[in-house]
């Protein structure tokens, strides 16, 4: 009997294929760049299981080119790639992997936090430069301070909660913004409910968590960060769209806010020639949140656990639809 197809759009690292197992046929686009539109749709045309990135386009054309496909399995939280809706109307099961990337991309907001507050990038380049040239100057380099400061966090799910818990240790005075209040929330994290207004008004940083939706769109603009404060810190590690870049910009050049962490962009990958990269208070990362070794190949294995356990008739372990 022929074994099912699965198809992986990126190169991963063995432990994903093999807790794929002995008994499908595994066929991979073996390179760290996109796979290729007119590969992935002929690659697809037999495939029962295809194991998807975030820059993959899992839409109508692509669906009518894989009429044998039973499970999409993405490889991360967000999945505004992927069109559900035509997904489910053909009866194909999403998943992705919620959870498993938590702590790891809430780290990296943090980190991102730190090193903007305190003008890491700055003062490496700094001294890479020979621009150091004396010694106890009395602003130097002067920051911003994290412990004692207000944290808001705007769509405090998995991630953002997570956030807001790394905030304590710093004894940070806690906010967040979502939709509606959160009675388990606010009793997980000692957090307080503001409008979005009122966070950013208060916060001396801010920490973007939402996903991608019609809603949150353009979410933050011109009039939202000429609410923050001047000592004000922005980071996000949501979405590069739930922003408006080009406000963003204006308003660090404007001073408010003071600086900016940012792990994804309007345009991925982001170019050198964005001019965000030519801001001195901006600290840049290339969507690298949930990367470290243990936490994408945990989110791969995830991915392939979710393909076994539909391919034997079992429920999925995280799905979407």
């Amino acid at each position: 009997m022929t074994k099912p197809l699965v198809y992986l759009t990126r190169r991963l690292p063995g432990q994903v294929l093999s807790a794929l197992g002995p008994d499908v046929d595994i066929r991979m686009w073996d390179d760290d760049s996109p796979c290729p539109r007119d590969v992935l749709l002929q690659a697809c045309t037999q495939a029962t299981a295809v194991l998807t990135q975030a820059t993959d386009q899992i839409n109508e054309e692509f669906l009518a080119t894989a009429p044998h496909l039973r499970i999409i399995a993405h490889f991360g939280v967000g999945y505004n790639n992927i069109d559900v809706a035509a997904c489910t109307a053909r009866s194909i099961r999403v998943t992705n992997t919620p959870g498993v990337l938590t702590q790891t991309t809430a780290d990296m907001g943090f980190a991102l936090l730190m090193a903007a507050a305190r003008r890491i990038v700055e003062g490496h380049t700094c001294i890479a430069r020979d621009e150091w040239r004396y010694a106890a100057v009395p602003l130097h380099m002067a920051g911003q301070d994290i412990y004692g400061a207000t944290l808001g966090v705007i769509g405090a799910g998995r991630i953002g909660g997570a956030v807001l818990r790394r905030g304590r240790g710093f004894n940070m005075k806690l906010l967040y913004h979502n939709r509606a209040p959160s009675a388990t929330l606010e009793a997980d994290t000692g957090a307080a409910f503001r409008s979005l207004d009122e966070l950013l008004g208060q916060s001396n940083f801010v920490v973007m968590c939402v996903p991608l939706t019609p809603e949150t769109r353009g979410m933050l603009s011109a009039r939202e960060f000429a609410l923050m404060r001047p000592d004000g810190v922005f980071v996000n590690i949501s979405r590069g769209q739930t922003i408006i870049e080009a406000d963003l910009v204006a308003a660090l050049k404007a001073g408010r806010p003071w600086a900016a962490g940012l792990d994804v962009f309007e345009q991925e990958p982001a170019r050198s020639t964005n001019p965000l990269l030519s801001l001195p208070n901006v600290v840049c990362t290339p969507h690298c949140g949930s990367s470290s070794i243990a936490t994408r190949t945990g989110m791969g294995v995830l991915c392939a656990r979710n393909i076994v356990a539909m391919l034997a008739k079992q429920p999925a372990l995280t799905p979407v639809n």
